[in-house]
């Protein structure tokens, strides 16, 4: 039911239904909304040049899309007011009070919606929804203002039907939907703002940050959801049969995503894998950009993000060159001729890597001969750098182009591999 000052002004709207003051009214109404309506849009263009892509704008995490989203509401609030300010005086404005009735409760919704994605960054599907469910409200509203709301719980509740032993309508699934919603809103919104608080706590160690955060978003979103299923009609008990079809469905069908879950959280509490360190498993090498509870990605050099699943993390032998010291060893091996003085050809190898910026001085570079080939003396030069994300092809194509000039001035030859053919004269065939 609406209020009754609301009851008042409606019954003053219809009065006022074939009067021309409606007309200028609603012409008010019309250029406020036109001119909001334009404001908005260089807004947004000003907070977003070149793309005008809200979605993308508040990924990039610039925070202007969910402010920019008020400028609409209030800004036809303000006109309208102004218009009913200098309209009062010549007739009644009974249409442009109701005006600014629903345009403050759009504003109100608005910036709800607002606090919520400030307060739920990381949930993309209430950016995807975000309009529809603002939209929902505000029809609600709405219809309540507009005292028009009663009828239509009236015929919801008309529709009827049977589940089971329950009677239920349309009306009572509407509600226990919404309340299903807004529970998980709230549980989701709570989680959120723990996961901000545990993340900005820097006395404990990253890992254990991201398991307490997973685990009391998992627990809310659970209770929110054992909360919001009574309010559906949905009795818990019956939780238990389902819940041994989902054990039987983990033992045979969702065996790999479960065990996947469970060995995230062992990397995660056991730190043998932190964010930043750059590991090598099966074919994939790069530096661990996120954890999750069912994979990690690792970002190689080359920018390619690889979704690594955790088991495999867990079951196969895994390089961390970062695990407890960022130094790490590059071997270069180089050929020279047999006649080549060897000694030189070492000294030319070390001064190669040491007069690079990334070389470390200690352990210092070294060279050794490492073999005799066919064509050739085998050498391998040993440096070591602290840091192995900066990648070791730079430096190692630095150190051969500073070897080949370092070569060609000392005349020492690099083989590569010489064949020789004889041919042997045969006796002479039969004669034909």
């Amino acid at each position: 039911m609406a209020s009754p000052g609301f009851g008042r002004l409606l019954a003053e709207v219809e009065r006022d239904l074939h009067t021309p003051e409606l007309v200028w009214q609603l012409a008010a109404i019309v250029l406020a909304l036109l001119c909001a309506f334009w404001l908005s849009r260089r807004v947004r263009a000003q907070g977003a040049p070149g793309t005008g892509d809200d979605k993308a704008e508040d990924a990039a995490g610039s925070g202007r899309y969910r402010y920019h989203r008020l400028v609409f509401p209030l800004a036809a609030l303000g006109l309208v007011w102004l218009a009913r300010l200098g309209l009062a005086p010549f007739f009644r404005v009974n249409l442009l009070s109701l005006a600014l009735a629903l345009l403050l409760s759009l504003a109100a919704i608005r910036l709800s919606m607002v606090v919520l994605r400030q307060a739920l960054p990381r949930a993309g599907w209430l950016a995807t929804f975000e309009r529809s469910i603002s939209g929902l409200v505000w029809v609600l509203v709405a219809l309540h203002i507009l005292d028009l709301l009663e009828p239509l719980v009236i015929a919801l509740e008309a529709v009827q039907f049977s589940v089971g032993k329950s009677r239920l309508d349309l009306w009572l699934l509407f509600q226990g939907a919404l309340t299903a919603l807004l529970t998980l809103l709230a549980a989701m919104w709570l989680g959120g703002v723990l996961e901000q608080r545990l993340m900005s706590a820097n006395a404990l160690d990253m890992n254990v940050r991201v398991v307490l955060a997973r685990l009391a978003y998992a627990v809310l979103t659970v209770v929110g959801i054992l909360v919001a299923l009574p309010a559906v009609g949905i009795d818990v008990t019956t939780l238990s049969v389902f819940g041994g079809a989902l054990g039987v469905g983990l033992g045979f069908g969702l065996q790999k995503i479960a065990s996947n879950y469970v060995a995230g959280f062992i990397l995660l509490l056991d730190r043998s894998i932190r964010l930043g360190n750059l590991i090598r498993v099966d074919r994939y090498r790069g530096e661990v950009t996120q954890i999750t509870t069912r994979y990690t990605v690792l970002r190689s050099l080359a920018g390619v993000e690889a979704i690594v699943p955790n088991e495999l993390l867990i079951g196969s032998v895994v390089e961390n060159e970062t695990y407890t010291n960022p130094r790490m060893r590059v071997a270069l091996p180089v050929q020279v001729a047999y006649d080549a003085p060897v000694e030189r050809a070492l000294d030319i190898l070390v001064a190669a890597a040491r007069a690079q910026e990334r070389v470390l001085a200690d352990p210092e570079p070294l060279a050794f001969v490492t073999g005799f080939a066919d064509s050739g003396i085998q050498l391998e030069l040993g440096y070591w750098i602290d840091d192995p994300r900066g990648g070791t092809i730079g430096v190692s194509s630095a150190i051969y182009r500073e070897v080949l000039r370092a070569f060609g001035d000392e005349h020492i030859v690099i083989p590569y591999p010489q064949r020789e053919l004889r041919l042997m004269k045969g006796e002479a065939g039969p004669s034909v």
